[in-house]
């Protein structure tokens, strides 16, 4: 799966609290969600991220509770993947399970600029930065994750197989 994109860049422990605050909880339409994404880190967020949908950022990144309203927002605001340092494992978990790609190299969360062009080969496990013509290697996602993430999520996947079996 090839993923392409310009960045948008933030700095290290983003919590969940600051990608959706507390008060957007109770709302379950993601696209509400999404309007609410990241707003009090960066107001332009929603505007930004339709030209720049690949996020980048420093360690430590989905930190604070384990809400899986967070990665929903920022899937449902149009980011097809995020760069990290490094991620809280909760936030990397909930990401993976509604089938967005996340991927982990301190190398590139520190080279890559805010604005770069981005190709991402997830079966590779190769970021590429078409802008500065460098390439980072990542860990590639073993099969069955690269199958939630085809699949838009492990519900998504599950709908499928149960459909298969019937």
């Amino acid at each position: 799966m090839i993923i392409q994109g310009k960045t948008l860049k933030y700095g290290d422990n983003v919590d969940t609290d600051v990608i959706i605050p507390a008060r957007y909880l109770t709302a379950t339409d993601p696209q509400e969600l999404a309007q609410h994404c990241l707003e009090g880190l960066d107001s332009d967020f929603p505007q930004k991220v339709s030209s720049s949908p690949i996020l980048v950022a420093g360690r430590n990144f989905g930190c604070g509770s384990s809400r899986e309203h967070a990665p929903l927002a920022i899937k449902a605001s149009g980011v097809k993947a995020v760069i990290a340092a490094s991620f809280a494992r909760i936030f990397y978990r909930n990401a993976l399970n509604i089938g967005l790609p996340i991927l982990e190299s301190e190398e590139a969360a520190e080279k890559i600029k805010e604005g770069d062009q981005l190709e991402i080969d997830l079966d590779k496990g190769e970021i590429k930065n078409l802008t500065t013509q460098e390439t980072f290697k990542v860990e590639p996602f073993p099969p069955f994750l690269q199958e939630i993430i085809e699949q838009g999520g492990l519900m998504n996947l599950v709908k499928k197989r149960v459909v298969h079996l019937s």
